[in-house]
């Protein structure tokens, strides 16, 4: 999907007239979005590696922990762009901005790398589960292609924040997924609409409620937000359906196979 066809994902206004960039409520509005995704990181996250140092279990691996530095770090260069935005800082926004592409592009390595690592390392014990590969997989690209558009599309503010935020939200969903999807599995059972709820529940609320407040200020949805929400879901969707596919699982489990 190119940036050409994001930003024509969906038709113009009746009016003709180009989706405003601005309103008042945007400068709380997008910070309180990713403060949800510190929220669902802290969640996550937080009980795991507290439990984890508690009862001194075998430390992570190193490229572990690089990732989660990695992406820690993007959440941090994150809060802070919206921050020299809410702020009027522009220059320095676009400055640093080219530092986030350039960690973005890196995280893009080293997320498969690290899923990798640990299919190879789980493969056969009781933690292994290979076909769960389509979700780490498919969060990065969908990361990757929506994060890439709004990089292209820097020059639309409108189109630019809401892609930057939907690429971020389709990474997110390990710190929800952790809280949300062992509740939804002893409720319902395993089955595509239970597990994909776990799993993508709360990130996919965030993608459609980005939409509902576009409605709410705007009264019309911004067009490359319509076709990123619509990559990004989509995406999530088929990583589910993927998960415990037959085939797939077939595959990735000859994949890893040492």
């Amino acid at each position: 999907m190119t940036a050409t066809a994001l930003s024509r994902g969906a038709p113009r206004a009746a009016s003709g007239q180009p989706f405003p960039k601005d309103h008042p409520w945007d400068r709380n509005f997008f910070l309180l979005w990713v403060g949800l995704i510190w929220f669902g990181i802290a969640i996550g996250f937080g009980p795991e590696v507290w439990k984890h140092f508690a009862t001194h279990e075998k430390p992570f691996p190193l490229i572990t922990h690089v990732h989660g530095a990695a992406f820690g770090g993007w959440l941090v260069l994150l809060t802070t762009q919206v921050l020299l935005i809410r702020t009027r800082r522009t220059a320095i926004h676009r400055k640093l901005g080219w530092l986030m592409t350039g960690w973005g592009a890196a995280m893009l390595a080293l997320g498969p790398a690290v899923a990798w690592n640990a299919q190879v390392r789980d493969l056969g014990t009781p933690a292994g589960d290979p076909g769960f590969w389509s979700i780490q997989v498919i969060d990065m690209i969908s990361f990757g292609v929506l994060c890439g558009a709004g990089v292209l599309l820097r020059k639309d503010p409108s189109a630019h924040k809401r892609l930057m935020l939907l690429g971020t939200l389709c990474i997110a969903d390990a710190g929800y997924a952790r809280f949300t999807g062992l509740p939804m599995e002893q409720a319902f059972g395993k089955g595509f609409v239970p597990e994909h709820i776990g799993l993508y529940g709360a990130t996919a609320l965030m993608i459609v409620g980005i939409g509902v407040y576009d409605l709410i200020t705007r009264r019309r949805l911004q067009p490359a937000y319509v076709a990123g929400a619509a990559w990004g879901l989509s995406g999530q969707a088929l990583a589910t359906f993927l998960w415990h596919n037959a085939a797939w699982v077939a595959w990735t489990t000859k994949l890893f196979h040492p």
